[in-house]
């Protein structure tokens, strides 16, 4: 006996099935796959290359486990190993996306019942498990050997980047960095009607508008270019918050949806200490779609309520007919708290820029006590703004020269220097320090202006039994003793249980020696 499903009309049919959608979304992501593998090298394709295969090894493994039928032909999985891929670092060692992979297919999908009842994006999810699991591996970019900075990390230290390079995909970031392929593929699935407009451009102009009233400097177009086409926004807004299954169902619920995300990583990325976040703006979102959808009902199909009124009444559509009041009132409350936050920013930001330098000349004095003022160094400011934020040296790891100054006393002569050096090697965040010397290159000690390590652990650095080991030695160089009882002036005994966070304050102060020997004494 043949069983029926019946269910009443209207019925709709669609040539579009999630097979062919998927497979569609492969294609508009080719461009950026190839400008990736291009730019990049043999390393990221190899990157591609080991995530989508563990993907779709690992649901077809799933599948034949739970005896479910087998669903690697339908593209999801593809599609989620080369979205995880295209978001990582083309230098990164293959166990990284071998890990994401498993990760995102294996716990975030599979483990929710497969395609469709995922309530996290997986590869997101994947992703986020990655940066969180191997911090410091998973954000090393390479270019030639030699660890650099993203363009984002010299955007978030106030420094000008190359918006031209970051547009075609020829910076030092992830592989799927193209903005221009990105907007290819972007762009052919929204006038395919593939993906919502409502998520992608409330995500963009959310995005932009908040980073203009309270990035520091404005509606600057280049400032606003600059951080669109970083951090993974562009391909966030068309190809990840986009995904059916964890976005919101009708158009309003999606506009609130991609603002909601767009706010969230602006605020991440001004206010945050990571500058790349915007991950964690999509997977918070996500979180939130249940109850978009609750309170956000599309109506019924074949709805004719105010047709029909419009009809017996004769008239012409009111404003509340033509702008649901849902719209109406969100539009007036982003408004009016935009103008509030935007009003206390301004107010504030004198205080703070204050503030900030306080704390730094507050350091300063702490490691050179016999200066009354401080005084920049013109040579050293010329070598800094030459490193365009790259990462200085080699044998340092991330470490970046901030300034450099020289300490005065009330008569004008020098009586030391204090250079500023941020590691981003610390195991929790970036560790950023002010390193004191003598006139004669010796180091009165450390100051640390910027330290958000685990408390107990990594924040002991701070302590006089640690930093205390600097104080007073005249060297070119130190090095990390991780077995304790150090022997010479050169050897720091480490943290017990903070051995990455001891090795970044480490080279921190190495750099900024190194700095001191060979650009402000000019190699004297």
């Amino acid at each position: 006996m043949n069983t029926l499903n019946i269910s009443s009309g209207p019925h709709t049919r669609d040539a579009m099935s999630t097979k062919r959608i998927m497979y569609t979304v492969i294609i508009a992501l080719m461009p950026a796959t190839l400008v990736g593998i291009f730019s990049y090298g043999l390393n990221a394709f190899l990157v591609l290359l080991s995530s989508v295969v563990t993907a779709v090894l690992t649901e077809l493994l799933f599948c034949l486990i739970t005896k479910r039928p087998i669903s690697i032909y339908d593209g999801s999985a593809v599609i989620t190993g080369l979205l995880l891929a295209l978001s990582l670092s083309p230098s990164s060692p293959l166990y990284i996306p071998i890990l994401g992979s498993l990760f995102a297919i294996g716990v975030a999908k599979c483990c929710f019942g497969g395609l469709g009842k995922n309530f996290l994006n997986p590869a997101l999810a994947g992703r986020c498990f990655v940066l969180i699991s191997f911090s410091n591996t998973a954000t090393t970019f390479k270019v030639d050997a030699v660890s650099t900075a993203t363009p984002l990390a010299v955007l978030k230290q106030g420094k000008a980047v190359n918006i031209t390079e970051m547009f075609f995909g020829q910076s030092n970031a992830v592989i799927g960095s193209s903005i221009l392929a990105l907007l290819i593929g972007g762009l052919a699935l929204w006038a395919m009607d593939i993906i919502h407009g409502e998520i992608c451009f409330s995500i963009l102009i959310s995005f932009t508008l908040f980073i203009a009233l309270f990035g520091g400097q404005g509606f600057d177009p280049r400032f606003l270019a600059a951080h669109l086409c970083g951090g993974g926004v562009v391909m966030g807004a068309f190809f990840m918050a986009t995904d059916y299954t964890t976005s919101p169902v009708s158009r309003l619920g999606q506009m609130v949806y991609g603002c909601l995300i767009g706010i969230l990583g602006a605020m991440f990325r001004v206010f945050g200490s990571a500058s790349d976040s915007f991950s964690y703006s999509i997977i918070i979102a996500n979180l939130f779609v249940p109850m978009i959808d609750m309170f956000i009902v599309p109506k019924p199909y074949g709805h004719r309520k105010a047709a029909l009124a419009r009809l017996e009444g004769g008239g012409k559509k009111t404003m509340k007919e033509k702008l649901p009041v849902p719209v109406i009132v969100l539009a007036v409350i982003t408004l009016a708290a935009g103008f509030a936050l935007s009003g206390i920013y301004t107010m504030t930001k004198d205080t703070i820029d204050e503030q900030k330098m306080n704390a730094n000349i507050a350091s300063y004095q702490e490691v050179c006590p016999d200066a009354v003022s401080f005084e920049k160094i013109e040579a050293a400011d010329t070598a800094i703004a030459e490193l365009e934020g790259a990462v200085y040296g080699t044998g340092f790891g991330r470490a970046y020269i901030n300034s450099a100054v020289e300490g005065k006393d009330d008569s004008g002569n020098t009586v030391g220097y204090v250079i500023g050096v941020t590691s981003m090697d610390g195991y929790d965040g970036n560790v950023t320090l002010s390193l004191g010397l003598d006139a004669e290159g010796t180091v009165n000690g450390i100051a640390f202006t910027t330290l958000n390590e685990t408390p107990g652990m990594g924040m002991r650095v701070d302590e006089p039994a640690f930093k205390g080991q600097f104080n007073n030695k005249s060297v070119n160089a130190f090095v990390l003793n991780k077995a304790g009882n150090a022997a010479s002036d050169e050897e720091i005994d480490t943290v017990t249980g903070a051995s990455t966070t001891s090795g970044a304050v480490v080279n921190a102060v190495n750099a900024g020696l190194d700095f001191f020997f060979n650009t402000v004494k000019g190699g004297e």
